[in-house]
């Protein structure tokens, strides 16, 4: 729901620049059962981008402490009505009649102390029966009810509509327990199972030299290790590795190689490293900073990669905003970059710039390139901006804020830096528009078909800025073994979305096992998905 609570509200005296009459409208007496009901409105409509207990989930910041407890009530209640989409807050103010809007700002302040104590979890509700109803996508684009395994798709620049062609949608995921008999969809061949469940918020996923598994427990501040696969598909053993960390999200293992010294991390606002050996299940030293980076509202997720050559090290950093110009927002300061640096944490500098949010990063085995999963702007319409996945130009600049996709112009800077249009790179691979494209990786195995070396897969988390919902599936993209990219894409995995429109799971994470099995995380269900190649018949693994 408050999914905009981002630097602006650090910046404002008031609360998203609520009006001042807003904190002088009062609430109406709020009984216990009021804050129940509060709660359950809650769970059904907030808890998918801002978790069950209201602390936040990856780039979202809790509602639980910080500018929300200290805003007023009427300023609270004020910016659930009218909403940002400009920044990722939808407005409620149809959805949601007053005395519901007033029943979550009561639950929400209780969780600071300001109100009743909330009650035991509402449940979520049951999946609907109905199916969503809306006219089909016209082509290129797509929506969840027309993405399946197999299906191959181009978006290309002569695609693209004029900005606001249709509304700024607010359509957030509105999450459901996975139903009996509901599980993910993989092409004929393909048996998906359930490698375990149980995790907190699980993020970036990436298979250590020696073959575990190493997963970011963003919200936990946790990385878990994952070691083996069983007959039945189970993980053999686990452990938390580290604990304490500040939003954890990449890791890589230095140097390259067959034998690591040491596994690096990164977090919100800094780049550790811990001491590794192959094998080790638990840090066995305090991490050392190596690098700082910029924090602060916005987008958090910072992945990191390293060169093959092992000289250079690259972070992602994405933007504080939707579309902040960088001119007069002093918190957009190197954001939305690759920034590069020496391992040692020295030398840093800006790689390449003007890319929204650079999720996922990899570094293409066959041709060293950087490569990007890249989040772009809200706010244009259902079929703006394109997502993409890209190979990255040292020095390039893909647009952001002011123009995308190879010099269009966002209108809401019209006439700024018109001597940057020229420079502005058209990406690999345009997605379908808010498809939220997070981690990538080349697919290095042999057990999937000959056909599949070298390839992208890419978790597409699902969108939120769209009438008819898209995404919520793995991706992939072929390279036709150049290490190149042509521009089109393929559904592999999806099924995560009922034909209600209610969401089940949201992918995050991909990566390749030793054995060429395919892992996936979903901060959803918070479980890890195995997708093995069998031959034959397509098999569900249930």
């Amino acid at each position: 729901m408050f999914a905009a609570v981002t630097a602006v509200s650090a910046q404002n005296a008031s609360f998203h620049n609520a009006p001042a009459d807003a904190d002088a409208k009062a609430p109406p007496p709020l009984s216990p059962a009021d804050v129940d009901a509060g709660k359950a409105t809650y769970v059904q409509r907030c808890a998918a981008c801002h978790g069950l207990n209201a602390k936040g989930v990856a780039n979202i910041p809790s509602l639980a402490t910080g500018p929300t407890q200290s805003a007023k009530p009427g300023e609270v209640f004020w910016y659930i009505t009218k909403g940002d989409l400009s920044n990722g807050m939808p407005s409620w103010a149809t959805t949601l009649t007053d005395e519901q809007r007033w029943q979550v700002v009561g639950y929400l302040k209780s969780l600071g102390g300001g109100g009743a104590a909330p009650a035991a979890a509402a449940p979520a509700a049951a999946p609907e029966a109905a199916k969503f109803d809306a006219p089909p996508p016209t082509a290129p684009f797509t929506d969840f009810r027309f993405e399946k395994p197999g299906l191959t798709r181009k978006v290309t620049l002569a695609d693209l509509p004029k900005p606001f062609a249709t509304e700024s949608a607010g359509n957030p995921a509105r999450m459901v327990p996975r139903p009996e008999g509901a599980w993910p969809q993989a092409p004929e061949g393909f048996k998906v199972q359930l490698y375990t469940t149980g995790l907190t918020n699980p993020r970036l996923i990436r298979t250590a030299p020696n073959g575990d598994f190493f997963v970011a427990e963003t919200s936990k501040g946790e990385i878990h290790v994952f070691r083996g696969i069983t007959a039945d598909g189970k993980p053999q053993e686990d452990s938390v590795f580290a604990t304490g960390l500040n939003k954890p999200f990449g890791i890589a293992f230095y140097p390259q190689g067959p034998n690591p010294k040491w596994v690096y991390i990164g977090n919100l606002d800094s780049v550790v490293r811990f001491p590794y050996k192959n094998g080790d299940l638990k840090a066995t030293a305090a991490p050392e900073h190596i690098a700082g980076i910029p924090g602060g509202r916005g987008h958090t997720t910072r992945d990191v990669r390293f060169s093959l050559d092992g000289k250079k090290m690259w972070v992602s950093v994405g933007s504080g905003s939707n579309v902040d110009d960088p001119d007069t927002t002093p918190a957009e300061k190197d954001r939305a970059d690759i920034l590069e640096f020496n391992p040692d944490g020295s030398g840093r500098r800006i790689y390449a710039y003007g890319i929204r949010n650079c999720v996922g990063e990899e570094v293409n085995p066959k041709t060293g390139e950087l490569w990007c999963s890249v989040n772009e702007r809200d706010g244009l319409g259902d079929n703006l901006v394109p997502d993409y996945i890209t190979s990255v130009k040292p020095g390039g600049f893909y647009g952001w804020p002011w123009w995308y996709m190879g010099g269009h112009q966002d209108p809401r800077h019209e006439g700024k830096h018109p001597e940057l249009k020229d420079k502005v790179i058209t990406p690999d691979v345009l997605l379908n528009p808010h498809n939220a494209s997070l981690q990538m990786t080349f697919y290095e195995g042999k057990q999937f078909p000959a056909e599949y070396a070298g390839d992208i897969f890419a978790a597409e988390h699902g969108s939120w800025n769209r009438s008819a919902r898209v995404g919520y599936e793995v991706i992939r993209v072929p390279l036709h073994g150049t290490g190149h990219a042509t521009g089109e894409y393929q559904d592999f995995l999806t099924g995560f979305v009922l034909p209600s429109g209610q969401v089940w799971g949201r992918p995050v994470g991909v990566t390749v096992a030793h054995d060429g099995a395919l892992l996936v995380t979903d901060d959803g269900t918070n479980s890890i998905w195995l997708v093995t190649y069998t031959g034959g018949g397509a098999k569900t693994g249930r």
